[in-house]
């Protein structure tokens, strides 16, 4: 089973989730799903079980899969402790990283500002998961990297979403500017404070996500 295929059946499930098309409380059945994909039952019990990891899917007994309904005071709760975490990760890594750990850091930042240019929010995004994930690797912390990794599986669907709100992608390459000069200077307190501003969701960006959220589930197109 190729990981490529399971990635897109979930992105496609999530943003049918989001955009409306699956709402809060349809059952996924994994047949009609296979058939809708053209792909055997196997990837998309897989997606489905990675989308039931970060709460956007429950499975019931004899039900199966149902969309869940997000809870915004949760996602926001979520975003506060990953903005503590990557900000120590930052700290971190601008004292300990090393020349592999500067030349993997600028190679994510270029892939993202290649996707920003052809303003594509998927490419974006992954782009934007190397490049965190470089930062984590740079903390040379293992058990620090393994909850930044986790917590930012289970937020990946709203980090997704947030790169469609207007001038977020434009912004979030300008941060990503300021923390990775930060990092290579190694200044300890400027890549925390960046880091914490880049992924703390608050006051009107959290409004606009919510928003977002709320547009795609009403039907909107957002």
């Amino acid at each position: 089973m190729s990981e490529n295929i399971v990635q897109k059946l979930r992105d496609q499930i999530e943003n049918g989730i989001f955009s409306g098309t699956l709402p809060a409380g349809k059952r996924l059945d994994e047949t009609q799903l296979a058939s809708q994909f053209g792909v055997s039952r196997t990837p998309v019990r897989e997606a489905l079980m990675q989308l039931s990891a970060i709460g956007l899917i429950e499975i019931r007994p004899r039900r199966g899969a149902i969309v869940a309904e997000p809870a915004p005071h949760r996602v926001y709760e979520m975003f506060e402790v990953m903005a503590e975490l990557e900000a120590m990760a930052g700290a971190h890594a601008s004292r300990r990283h090393t020349q592999a750990d500067r030349t993997a850091l600028l190679a994510a930042h270029e892939d993202c500002a290649r996707s920003a240019q052809t303003a594509d929010a998927d490419a974006y995004y992954y782009a934007n998961e190397s490049f965190h994930a470089a930062i984590y690797d740079a903390s040379h912390n293992g058990f620090l990297q393994e909850q930044c990794l986790a917590l930012h599986r289970r937020l990946r669907p709203y980090r997704r979403l947030q790169l469609r709100v207007r001038n977020r992608m434009e912004n979030s390459l300008a941060e990503h500017d300021r923390i990775v000069k930060a990092i290579l200077d190694g200044s300890a307190d400027e890549a925390a404070a960046a880091l914490r501003a880049h992924i703390a969701v608050q006051g009107d960006r959290f409004s606009d996500l919510i928003a977002q959220i709320a547009a795609g589930r009403s039907g909107v197109p957002a």
